[in-house]
């Protein structure tokens, strides 16, 4: 047994054309229906026009008031009649006594008969016009009276049938029908054309399949957690979800803007603004890092552009901690081959049969290892920061540089408050003893790195020379971490200062970091901005450039409520 078929749901496009079909064939049918009564009317009155001026002629003829005179009218006024009726077109022309006997006819055999109509008005001196139903058959006519010094002395009658009218007027019908047909066939050819580009536009769906698509278009663009832009080919915006406002920052109404108004970043900008497409390109906006795909839509011409975004902050941050793990790693690695380099020195030593200085080289090198911890474990309580310190201070020493914390450094275990990530300030203070390093190796004078960590409020800086202390940039009377990094190297240039911050901007060469540079300090400006803080870039008192971070330790509140 065959499968019955299921037959789909006319397309919306379908359904559009018949309805367009049955309304231009109904508009036609109205005009035309409405003409044809026009034009019944139009020729009753140019009929009613043309007997009546047949009429009021003949009346007011001398020949016709001559005859009616004499004693046979009929004999001098019949030829008479039938000519005028042949020359005005009229279909008869009856001339009758004041009391209704024919004097012509156009059938000859009628003469002396009574005139079948009314002519009351007509005695009473008027002309005037009726419809009604003779010897021809029904017929438009109108009556006049014959005067000769104010007295009526005979009547005249001219008529056209209802017949000739209707034959008059099936011509004109026969022209509306053929005007209406060719208004049918062009909008009938105008609805397919554009049936045919809206079936091309609307895919060939039906309008409950357009509206399930939409249903579905606008769950998905909520739903998904990556960011999606689309951008009309003038470089607007033309739609954004919500996860596209959240990577991108984007307040307020933002559809119809061009991309320039946005208030993103210049390369990001550029990537947007960019005519061909983008894959997987890494951007930073202010407080994440995106990675941006766009592909242009076309279709014979450029259409627009679709753009989408994916998070990768939480990625690049564990990128970041495992690089730190991996400083661990390298440190314990280093620290290891010392210890058994130390090692291999103390037990020859012993075997040459120098103890005591076996004894003191071993004192000594455990005395200058546990100082560096014991300051570093004194000075900062906070785990993460104190274990990233050891490791970095130990690679430092692998590359020949010195990594010194100052005197007033000082942070206690508890004093982080917990909306403030150490993932961030791994980041942050990771990076920049880095950059430290990187800068500080190969200086003429003594390499060294000086790092500062603490937290505090007014008058707990000092009055140091970027304006710590009271009055300075500390004095705000808020509870702040600070962590200043600065190097014995050659510094910064005045002129590259407001471009170290900016992603990709490095002093080493592209050829010396094949997976490319200027990362760093643009992730520290970031998780800086992130937690509410500043990053400022001074002078070091060694020379080289120092980089100041602050942020702040207290939550923030709304106003009025205690912080």
């Amino acid at each position: 047994m065959p499968t019955p078929r299921i037959r789909r749901p006319r397309s919306l496009a379908g359904q559009l054309f018949a309805m367009q079909i049955v309304l231009v064939a109904l508009v036609v049918a109205g005009c035309a229906v409405f003409t044809y009564l026009a034009d019944r009317r139009q020729a009753e009155e140019a009929a009613r026009r043309q007997v009546t001026t047949a009429t009021t002629a003949v009346a007011a003829s001398p020949a016709v008031r001559a005859a009616v005179r004499t004693a046979d009218p009929a004999a001098a006024l019949q030829p008479y009649a039938e000519q005028v009726r042949r020359d005005t077109g009229v279909d008869f022309v009856t001339i009758m006594s004041p009391g209704g006997i024919r004097w012509t006819h156009p059938d000859p055999a009628r003469i002396g008969e009574r005139f079948m109509g009314h002519t009351a008005p007509a005695l009473d001196g008027r002309t005037f016009s009726e419809t009604y139903t003779g010897t021809l058959g029904p017929s438009v006519r109108a009556v006049a009276p014959v005067q000769e010094n104010g007295a009526v002395t005979g009547l005249v009658s001219a008529g056209i049938t209802v017949d000739v009218i209707s034959a008059r007027l099936s011509q004109q019908v026969a022209a509306l029908l053929g005007m209406a047909a060719g208004a049918l066939a062009l909008g009938g050819v105008g609805t397919y054309l554009l049936n045919l580009r809206l079936r091309r536009h609307t895919h060939g769906m039906n309008a409950t399949e357009l509206s399930r698509m939409h249903d579905y278009h606008e769950a998905a663009l909520h739903a998904v957690r990556e960011g999606l832009l689309m951008l009309d080919g003038r470089r607007c915006v033309a739609l954004v979800n919500d996860g596209g406002r959240e990577l991108l920052g984007l307040r307020g109404e933002v559809v119809g803007r061009h991309v320039t108004q946005l208030g993103l970043p210049a390369s990001l900008t550029d990537a947007l603004m960019a005519p061909g497409p983008r894959v997987d390109e890494v951007h930073l906006t202010a407080e994440r890092i995106v990675v941006v795909n766009s592909s242009p839509v076309s279709s014979g011409e450029r259409r627009g552009t679709i753009v989408t975004l994916r998070d990768h902050t939480e990625l690049l941050s564990l990128s970041g901690e495992l690089d730190s793990v991996r400083g661990f790693a390298e440190a314990l690695r280093s620290q290891a081959h010392e210890a058994a380099n130390r090692l291999h020195a103390v037990v020859s030593l012993i075997e040459l049969g120098r103890a005591e200085e076996a004894v003191e080289f071993a004192t000594a090198e455990l005395e200058l290892a546990q100082a560096l911890t014991d300051r570093v474990v004194a000075a900062v309580g906070e785990p993460v920061l104190a274990a990233l310190l050891l490791g970095k201070a130990a690679q430092a020493n692998e590359h020949g540089v010195e990594l010194v914390l100052t005197d007033d450094t000082r942070l206690d275990d508890g004093l982080l408050p917990a909306g403030l990530p150490a993932r961030d300030l791994v980041t942050i203070l990771g990076n920049l003893i880095d950059n430290a390093v990187e800068a500080a190796t190969g200086s003429r004078s003594t390499a060294r790195v000086t790092v500062t960590v603490r937290a505090g409020g007014d008058g707990l800086y000092g009055d140091g020379p970027n304006g710590d202390g009271p009055g300075g940039r500390g004095g705000d009377g808020r509870g702040e971490l600070l962590l200043r990094v600065g190097d014995s190297g050659p510094g910064v240039a005045p002129e590259a200062v407001d471009e170290v911050f900016r992603r990709g901007w490095s002093t080493k060469s592209p050829a010396a970091a094949p997976h490319g540079r200027g990362l760093g300090l643009a992730l520290v400006q970031q998780a800086a901005r992130r937690n509410g803080g500043t990053v400022t870039l001074g002078r070091s008192p060694a020379g080289g450039a120092e980089f100041t971070v602050r942020l702040p330790l207290r939550t923030r509140t709304p106003e009025g409520a205690p912080a």
